[in-house]
């Protein structure tokens, strides 16, 4: 698990990235977190629809900025960060696509912390937590990892890629370099 904070926001909100690869037990995440239970108040995103650390801090940040601000649209900073993935404005559909279900295999979590998390849990609590309730196997989150487990089909088709003819036409690293620019745009121009 990494902990950072993120630039242009206070040092004592802390992003916290894990990644699971292979999980077993999707549904009793997803329960908890239908039923809200405090204890799984995570950012569980399907690690198939994401592709780099970048598309996930830029969420990240859109995120806390919005909880410094009073101006969540949904109940907590976790879901915010969810939502946020999402090109489009439509919540369910953000949940659906980007968040946890009970068919996921592999899981990106983000947990903030920050001075309004009563009480502020430390990077070790937080992992003790994960690793006790994740049943997979833990990767470090770099993009490298990230990327193997991308689903680029699913990938262009939620953020509608599909029919750039001049984006198939680059090399391999170069396409991939260009469709994150064009995500993290989808998701900067969200509700625009």
């Amino acid at each position: 698990m990494d902990s950072l904070t993120l630039e242009h926001l206070p040092t004592d909100c802390i992003v916290h990235i894990a990644l699971f690869k292979n999980i077993k037990n999707a549904a009793f995440l997803h329960s908890q977190l239908l039923a809200r239970n405090a204890d799984f108040e995570y950012a569980f995103i399907d690690a198939s629809i994401v592709v780099s650390r970048r598309q996930l801090l830029a969420a990240a940040y859109k995120s806390i900025n919005a909880l410094l601000n009073d101006s969540l649209l949904t109940p907590n900073v976790h879901s915010e960060i969810v939502v946020n993935l999402n090109p489009s404005t439509n919540i369910s559909e953000a949940y659906r696509r980007f968040g946890l279900n009970p068919p996921t295999q592999n899981v990106l979590v983000l947990k903030i912390t920050h001075p309004k998390t009563n009480p502020p849990l430390s990077a070790d609590q937080i992992w003790t937590h994960l690793s006790t309730h994740v049943e997979g196997e833990a990767l470090p989150p770099t993009d490298e990892n990230i990327a193997s487990l991308t689903d680029w089909p699913k990938v262009r088709k939620y953020y509608k890629l599909n029919g750039l003819n001049w984006l198939d036409k680059m090399g391999e690293a170069e396409k991939k370099a260009e469709a994150e620019v064009l995500v993290l745009g989808s998701m900067a121009l969200r509700g625009v």
